[in-house]
This record gives C-alpha cells, structure tokens and sequence, in this order.
C-alpha cells in the first residue's frame, strides 16, 4: 500500500513538475503556442499581486495568455513547494483533478501558488486553474520567525525604558503621525493591524467602543459564531486547541483583547471617526477623531482602511404608521439583554440571522414572541448543512494551506460548487423546510447558490438554525407576514383581518444599508463617485468591488468579510500598503483610473 502511495505522489510530481517547467519557458520566450497549449480552454487565472499588483481573476485561455504577456515580472524558479501539502488528486467543482502547491520568484518577491491540473485534449495535463499570490516582497519580508525582534532589553546592562513604557508612548501619537489609519477595531481592523506590525508600518486603529472586543461583548447574551472554530482563526495567533465548536461572544470578545495587546497594536477605543478630506497634493488625509474625554486629534495619515464591516448604517424601513407605537422600538444593533422583557410581549420585524436569533432569545428568557417576515428567507440547518462550505478546514492539512485553496477558486467555480451545497443542504434539511412551510414561513428555494453568495451580493437573507426555525414549527414562535400588515398603532401590529399584535417592544431586525451609503457620509460625495460600489459581485462576476485593494480614491481602502476572508486577504491589502510605502506601486487601481477617465 505504501509503495502505491509513493509511486502515485511521484507520477502527481512528475506531471506537476513538467507544466511548471513548461510554463516558466513559454513565459520567458512570450511563446502563444506554449502558452496556449499549458491551458485548458476555459481554464481560470486568479492572481493576488505577484504578476497584476492586483486581486484580479481572469477566465479563458487565450484572455489568460494575453495577460501574462501584458506583465513582466521576471517569474522563474518554479518548483513544487516542499513544505507544503504535496500534489494530490482532488475532486472541485464536481472536476476531478491534480492540485498542487507551488512557489516561485519574481523581480521584486517570493511568491505561491496553486495548481489544478485535468487531461487535455492531446493526452498532457493544461491548466484548468492556477492562482499566483504574493508571499512577501524582497527586502521588506515580516517580522517574524528567524526575522523576529530581538528588542532592546535582552542585555542586563540595557538603560533605556522598558517594553511597556515604550508601547505606551508609541500608542500616545504625540510626535508622529501613523502612516495608516485603521477605521473599526472588529477581526477585521484587528486583522489588517497585525499584518501591518509585521511590515513595519506605523498603524493606529480606532473604535468608537470603550472596549477592544465591546463589538461583541455588547451583543445579545446568548450570541455565538454560527461557523466552527478552525475556521475562524486570526492571523499569527491561532485560537487553542480546547476552544468550544462555536465560540461564544464574550469569550470572543476577550480574546480580541488578549490579540490586541500580544501582537503590540496601537489601539484607540471611545474615539470617534466623523470623516476625512484629502489633499492630493500632499497625499495625505486630515482627520479629526474626537475621544471619549472630550478631546479631538487631528491626525494626517497617509492611507486610511474602513474595516467597519460589511454593513455600514443600520436600515430602518420608512413606514409612516410606525411613529403611532407607543412601546419602545429598537434596530437589532442596539438589542441587548432579554431579561428586562421576561413575560412581555415583542414582535422581531425581519427572518435574517438577527431577527431569529433575537425572536430564539426573548423566547428562551419568557417573552411572548411574535416574528414578522418581510421578504422569502434562506434556512439551512447549523450542523451539518450550514458547515458543507467548511469541510476543507475540517480535512487535517495546514490552515494555510486551506487558505490557499480557498483564495484559489474562483468565483465562477465557487458558483458551481454552491448550488451543489445547497442542493445537498435542501435534501438534508428538507424535514425542517417542510414543516417551516406548514407553519406560512415563505422559504427562499430560487436562490441556487444558497446563503454564501447572498452573502457575498448583499450581507443577508440567510438564517444558520440554530434552534429558532424548530420553535417557528412547533409554534412556540408566532410567525406572521410583512404584507398582512395593515398599519402599526400605539399598541403594536394591526393586521389585513383587523387583529391587534400587541407588543411592549418592536426589534427592527432588518440589516443595513451597504457600504457605499457609509462612505458618501463620511467622504463626501466626491470621494464616493471616484470609489464607486464596495461590496458585492462585480460586473464581471470575478471578484468582489473594491475589497483588499486599491480605489478609485488615492490613499482609501476596505476590508470586510468573515473571519477567513479578514485573515486571508488581510495579507495581501499589508503587501499593498508596504508596496505605496516603498514607492513600489501607485495608490490609486489603475482600472478604476481608466474608468474615471472614460466618464
């Protein structure tokens, strides 16, 4: 058995070894018909940074061939990489094929990659996908392993301030400026943070929250991550091995104090961030933050990264009836303990992953719950269907070697993928969906590639049952429709049939407004003309709008996402600030420069 083994990894080798081989010749020759013949004809190229300097995905050979001629980066010493998990037969996208991970040099840094591999027409293996990513840049490598601080007092004869003292008066900013600024201090800031640390770029994050971790710490009680623990580490300081599946929110919040302080960020809470304007000339932001004691700073940094979330201002319906309830009326952002509405009546507007966990709380704390649906709801089970998109995290190789996979689909395939996940899921929790359309909830079955892409195209319209979907069946939950709604009155909800919902509380659990709304309020509209849509699936349906890279706007960027994609991508947006630092790459995406223009 063994001996099949070796001999199957050694002819996986050898096949992987010649296209790489094959590859690094046509690109130094710039031969069409090399090329062409190392790439299936709808073969896909995502790259992040190492030939483009952008997060850039290209399908069809010949617009991927066209491409790699357009970039001259000097790519050579392609080899299988040693360290990582080796060549192995894979099935993706329902394709079977040979995935292997590679690295490999350009003029300015090292580089990694992945490789699929499937038969092509003449019997050699083509390309069907191949991702390129930037490790790091030559001269400018992370601060960490071999290359980590030895800090000034290993030496017994060492005089000068101590390690606390000396974060203390770095974290102060009183005579310098930070060459970043990071706007929102959630995994997302903190991720970007500590990538920028390792680069040696001069960050401040600031958070209006009087607490690192207060973004979760003053959530609803009994608020946990709907994805399991492996998948939601943060870079560089993975959680411990004995941390519960789900990880529940104080215990989260906790733990982003504890990163915080171990990877040494400079970190401002109870500070407010009201805007900024730009002075091109300079190439610098004049921001004032005004503290929690009163104080404002004005600070000029050079770059400023929006890691407020995916969803900027809360979204609160304009319905002219509702100014006639008398009780008291919340969004789901400001919902926080159930307690105070034990035996009380409150009706939850909205069936995303808010409105029934907050429905699920008030019910287990004795409330009398009504839920209110405005629109058709995806539900898939927490356990196993809610997890199908994770099961790579779940198959024992490293976690950057998961990352690596997961960087490297690209979202046609990622498309292909999740209507099959979702078909599964429907099969499996097709009990639950049953009995959810006995009790009137309106299940959104057309959506086929289920709840991740409605993620990736708006935030929401999902829910992970976690148990509320079940009290919704049983009917310990009253559900009721949106559109039996006639108007709200000082008492709660009349409906079409003339019944009163009477309520002691109104949750407005329905989402929030989209990033773009965010930026015009806090930019001007200027800005937010030259930044254009952030978030969501752009026109070519290849990568997500102005995430992790470079705007329209000099000197502007955003990251946003889950867990995973903060600490996958937040690698490649440090790479791209420490490359403007160095001189190395304009601030502003030439794509969005070109559009300008045309406008």
């Amino acid at each position: 058995m063994l001996e099949g083994t070796d001999q199957t990894l050694t002819a996986l080798s050898g096949a992987v070894t010649r296209w790489l081989a094959e590859f690094e010749k046509a690109l130094s020759a710039a031969d069409d018909a090399s090329l062409a013949a190392l790439f299936h004809p709808e073969a896909h190229w995502r790259d992040l940074l190492a030939f483009t300097w952008q997060v850039k995905t290209v399908s069809g050979a010949q617009k991927i061939i066209d491409q790699l001629k357009l970039h001259g980066v000097g790519a050579a010493r392609f080899t299988i990489d040693p360290l990582r998990t080796p060549p192995r037969r894979v099935t993706r996208a329902d394709t079977q094929a040979i995935e292997a991970f590679f690295r490999f040099e350009t003029i300015c840094g090292r580089a990694q990659g992945l490789l699929r591999l499937v038969p092509g027409i003449n019997g050699d293996y083509q390309s069907w996908t191949l991702l390129t990513a930037l490790d790091e840049i030559k001269g400018f490598e992370e601060t960490v392993g071999t290359r980590r601080p030895q800090g000034e007092s290993y030496s017994r004869d060492f005089q000068g301030p101590n390690w606390l003292d000396r974060r203390t008066e770095a974290a102060a900013y009183q005579d310098r400026e930070p060459a970043v600024l990071v706007v929102g201090g959630g995994h997302a800031g903190l991720s970007i943070g500590a990538r920028l640390r390792q680069l040696n770029i001069d960050a401040l994050i600031v958070d209006r929250e009087q607490r690192i971790g207060d973004n979760w710490r003053k959530r609803y009680h009994a608020l946990t991550l709907h994805n399991q623990v492996q998948v939601n580490h943060l870079p560089y300081m993975p959680f411990p091995p004995n941390w519960p599946s789900y990880i529940p929110k104080d215990k989260l919040a906790g733990w982003f104090e504890a990163y915080a302080e171990s990877m040494e960020l400079d970190f401002w809470t109870g500070t407010e961030f009201s805007g900024a304007s730009y002075d091109p000339e300079a190439g610098r932001w004049s921001v004032v933050l005004r503290q929690a004691n009163g104080d404002a700073r004005t600070l000029h940094p050079r770059h400023i990264v929006m890691a407020t979330g995916v969803s900027g201002i809360p979204n609160l319906p304009d319905i002219p009836s509702l100014k006639n309830f008398e009780g008291r009326l919340l969004h789901s952002h400001q919902y926080g303990d159930a307690a105070e509405w034990h035996q009380r009546k409150v009706l939850v507007i909205g069936t995303g992953n808010s409105g029934h966990d907050i429905a699920q709380d008030l019910h287990s704390n004795g409330a009398k719950v009504t839920l209110m649906q405005r629109s058709p709801t995806s539900i898939v089970n927490i356990e196993p269907s809610a997890q199908l998109p994770y099961a790579l995290y779940g198959e024992g190789i490293p976690l950057e070697d998961c990352d690596l996979i997961t960087a490297s689909i690209p979202l046609a395939l990622a498309r292909k993928s999740h209507r099959m996940m979702t078909q599964q899921a429907q099969q499996l929790d097709r009990q639950l969906l049953d009995g959810l359309s006995r009790a009137g909830f309106k299940v959104d079955l057309e959506d086929e590639t289920g709840w991740q892409f409605k993620y990736l195209q708006r935030g929401g319209g999902y829910y992970f049952n976690v148990g509320c979907s079940d009290l919704i069946v049983d009917g310990k939950i009253r559900l009721v429709q949106y559109s039996a709604l006639e108007s709200f009155v000082a008492a709660g909800a009349r409906m079409n049939d003339g019944e009163v919902i009477e309520a002691d509380l109104i949750v407005m659990a329905t989402g929030y407004r989209g990033l773009d709304v965010l930026v015009r309020r806090l930019f001007g509209d200027g800005v937010a003309d030259r930044v254009g849509p952030v978030w969501g699936i752009d026109e070519e349906e290849q990568e997500l709008r102005n995430m992790w890279m470079r705007t329209g706007q000099p000197g502007l960027w955003f990251i946003a996402g889950s867990f995973a994609q903060c600490r996958i991508y937040s690698k490649y947006l440090a790479l791209q600030l420490k490359a403007c630092e160095q001189d190395l790459l304009p601030m502003r995406n030439p794509q969005q420069q070109a559009a300008t223009k045309q406008q």
